[in-house]
């Protein structure tokens, strides 16, 4: 009930985040449905099933970090005095930010089985009447005029709320100076000593900026391992072919050897993750290297106090612009009557949820970054500091990012399809 009535209170921009929370779950949710109704109307082919139902942990994983970034940036789950006051804490916190999430996603997937249904024939009164038929355009992907178990369809949307609200307690869970902190807050209610100034800023689920920078070297280490895993794994396997009608078929020896390559590519995506607090840290040590002047050593101090807010979203956005050029890459050099292999709709659809869930991410990570920064912000004008220095250092930020991610994301996604150029 307390998450419901967040909801209603919550401001225009706090829906819109929550909206794209929905949107993002009704998509996974669709496709997780797609994978069914094909492995309904394919009895035979399971492995053409399990290999659909296996590329949903991609959207599904964006999904939650969509999930993650939306929680973290949510004003309206509180954290302070009030909530304390309330026999809330830190714990209580996060689950109610889980909670949250999970309600996002029940009415996306809700919305997502209604779209099925409908795509299907199965609703009265189908505006796809074409949909009917078995051998129909929406036979294959979608199963229709084969029934779909209900106990199955129930407990795979469930999938999509339950993985968020796992995602978002995990995250959000207070560690142990969290902990310390919320004692504190209640001690203070309580006629103990006060918290120390400035405690109730401290944003949910972000990591100083030393710890931030502690994953750079094991995400450098991960993404070498799985550009070697996948060289590897492609000079021993053969060239088979793809299967035409698979969900995603790739080119080369990739058809073949799914399991070493596609491993790969999961080992650098999450290699890119963890070096995104780093990077990122690193970028605003090279902004104040020297004798910096009060534009770069603003821009630079910021990006290092924000590298823990920042750095996880920017490395799933570059993990995707990583795997987006590699896959565009693959399939203008594929076999096919033209040299090239078309995306297919569901395809397609997975890739712009994808793009979507990670650079909404990322804005919000901006979005909350920037809310963090209001008491700075605002004693830095009360001193006499010119806006245009504040908007120039935010620029420089953005492009200093650009200039220092754009090349390594480049060449990171060189190397992962160097090896499937054969």
């Amino acid at each position: 009930m307390l998450s419901l009535r967040l909801v209603r209170g919550a401001r225009p921009l706090a829906l819109l985040r929550r909206s794209l929370v929905g949107t993002a779950a009704a998509g996974t949710g669709f496709l997780l449905l797609c994978a069914m109704g094909y492995a309904a109307g394919h009895a035979d082919q399971t492995d053409g099933a399990v290999v659909r139902l296996v590329w949903c942990a991609v959207p599904l994983a964006a999904t939650a970090q969509l999930a993650i970034a939306v929680a973290r940036a949510d004003p309206s789950v509180p954290f302070g005095a009030g909530f304390a006051a309330a026999g809330g804490g830190p714990a209580r916190s996060a689950l109610l930010a889980a909670a949250s999430a999970a309600l996002s996603c029940a009415l996306g997937c809700v919305l997502a089985l209604l779209a099925f249904l409908q795509l299907r024939g199965d609703l009265s009164g189908s505006w796809l009447r074409w949909a009917d038929k078995p051998g129909g355009a929406a036979g294959g992907p979608l199963g229709a005029g084969h029934p779909l178990p209900a106990a199955a369809t129930v407990t795979l949307l469930a999938v999509v709320p339950a993985v968020a609200a796992a995602a978002c307690a995990a995250r959000l869970w207070p560690r142990g100076a969290q902990r310390a902190r919320g004692a504190r807050t209640g001690g203070a209610l309580t006629g103990g000593r006060a918290r120390p100034r400035g405690a109730e800023r401290m944003p949910r689920g972000a990591e100083p900026p030393e710890v931030a920078a502690r994953g750079l070297p094991w995400g450098i280490a991960l993404t070498a391992a799985g550009i070697a895993l996948e060289a590897y794994t492609n000079n021993m396997a053969g060239d088979p072919p793809s299967p035409p009608d698979a969900l995603l078929p790739l080119p080369g020896g990739l058809g073949g050897s799914p399991p070493g390559v596609v491993g790969g590519w999961a080992l650098t995506a999450v290699g890119l993750v963890l070096a995104g607090p780093g990077l990122t840290h690193l970028c605003g040590r090279l902004l104040a290297v020297g004798r910096p002047g009060a534009l770069r050593l603003l821009a630079g101090r910021a990006l290092q106090q924000e590298a823990g807010r920042l750095g996880h979203s920017v490395g799933v956005l570059c993990a995707v612009a990583t795997g987006a050029y590699a896959a565009v890459e693959l399939y203008a050099t594929g076999s096919g009557p033209s040299g090239h292999r078309p995306f297919g709709p569901l395809t397609g659809l997975g890739a712009a949820l994808i793009v979507m869930c990670a650079t909404a991410s990322v804005l919000t990570a901006a979005l909350e970054a920037k809310s963090a920064r209001g008491g700075t912000t605002d004693a830095l004008l009360r001193l006499g500091t010119p806006p245009r220095l504040l908007r120039g250092a935010a620029a420089l930020r953005g492009l200093a990012l650009l200039v220092l991610l754009a090349p390594l994301t480049w060449a990171v996604a060189e190397l992962s399809t160097l090896p499937l150029h054969r």
